[in-house]
C-alpha cells in the first residue's frame, strides 16, 4: 500500500461518521449505569442478603413447627 491510498483510506475513515450516535448513546448509558450499578452493589446488596437469609429462617423455622 503507498502513501497516497493509506493517506486517502486515512481520511475516509476519519470522515465516516456512521454508527458515531449509537456509540455516544452507549457511552451515556453506561455511564448513567455504571454508578447505579456500583452504589446497588455496595449498599443494596446487604440489605438485599439479609433480607432473603431471613426469609430462608422463617422458612425453616415453620418447617420445624409443621413437623411437630
Amino acid at each position: 500500500m503507498n502513501k497516497a491510498s493509506l493517506w486517502q483510506l486515512l481520511k475516509r475513515i476519519h470522515s465516516d461518521d456512521r454508527g458515531a450516535v449509537s456509540l455516544e448513546t452507549i457511552l451515556i448509558i453506561g455511564a448513567i449505569a455504571l454508578p447505579i450499578l456500583i452504589f446497588l452493589i455496595r449498599v443494596g446488596w446487604p440489605r438485599i442478603k439479609g433480607y432473603f437469609n431471613q426469609g430462608l429462617q422463617d422458612l425453616e423455622a415453620e418447617r420445624a413447627n409443621a413437623i411437630q
